[in-house]
């Protein structure tokens, strides 16, 4: 669904996928970020003024005095499609993959899970370690662009 977001007096046309899942994807400007809602803060949700048909819904998002921007998620990086524990990593940074390899095992419930890529090409960043937890939707490995 599109959105008019403003954030600090700046106004974005942004696109999200989801509203309800967490985190929620958001596309800005055409780039991915994955925003994890403060609850804290509540979204406030207007229509644009004027009785336009079709006009898009705009949203005042409250932003503390210290915020931080949203961590791009590229095109490029593998996530957990699971939360669990990473039992054995199988590539490392500069190394060539393969879409389908098996680049890492992550229990989960006493269930081994090979993770297999998605993306071809060289590793840039293995982001996570043997033994880590890994929560669901977590950047598990980079690759160059």
């Amino acid at each position: 669904m599109k959105y008019r977001l403003t954030v600090n007096n700046q106004t974005y046309d942004v696109e999200i996928e989801n509203i309800n899942a967490r985190p929620v994807v958001v596309y800005v400007e055409g780039q991915r970020f994955e925003v994890m809602p403060d609850r804290r803060n509540q979204v406030e949700v207007q229509k644009d003024a004027g009785p336009k048909a079709g006009s898009k819904p705009v949203i005042q998002v409250p932003t503390p005095a210290a915020a931080s921007a949203p961590t791009p998620v590229g095109n490029h990086t593998l996530t957990s499609p699971l939360p669990g524990t990473v039992v054995e990593v199988f590539v490392k940074a500069g190394e060539k993959v393969e879409a389908g390899q098996v680049v890492l095992i992550i229990e989960a419930m006493k269930m081994k899970n090979s993770i297999r890529s998605i993306y071809g090409g060289t590793v840039d960043k293995v982001l996570v370690n043997q033994g880590q937890s890994v929560a669901h939707k977590q950047a598990l490995i980079h690759f160059a662009e």
